[in-house]
């Protein structure tokens, strides 16, 4: 098992600062994800970080769907 230095605080704090930038965040996301040279720790926080943002489109999505469906429903009902 290899051992790996700790990310240290003032790293973590431009990763976060970094992934709230819009478009900026969602690259380096995948390049701490994939990209090899970075911390294991900071790997799998990227990886996590792109997952829940994956099922938070997903849910966003099926939520507009059915909104969209609902209100097209009501539309009809009144034609």
């Amino acid at each position: 098992m290899e051992n790996e230095t700790p990310v240290s605080v003032g790293d973590w704090i431009l990763t976060i600062f970094l992934t709230c930038i819009p478009l900026v965040g969602i690259i380096m996301l995948f390049v701490w994800a994939f990209g090899g040279g970075n911390a294991k720790s900071k790997s799998n926080w990227a990886k996590a970080q792109l997952i829940w943002m994956l099922i938070g489109l997903v849910l966003s999505i099926v939520f507009y769907a059915i909104l969209g469906a609902s209100l097209l429903a009501l539309v009809q009902s009144y034609s």
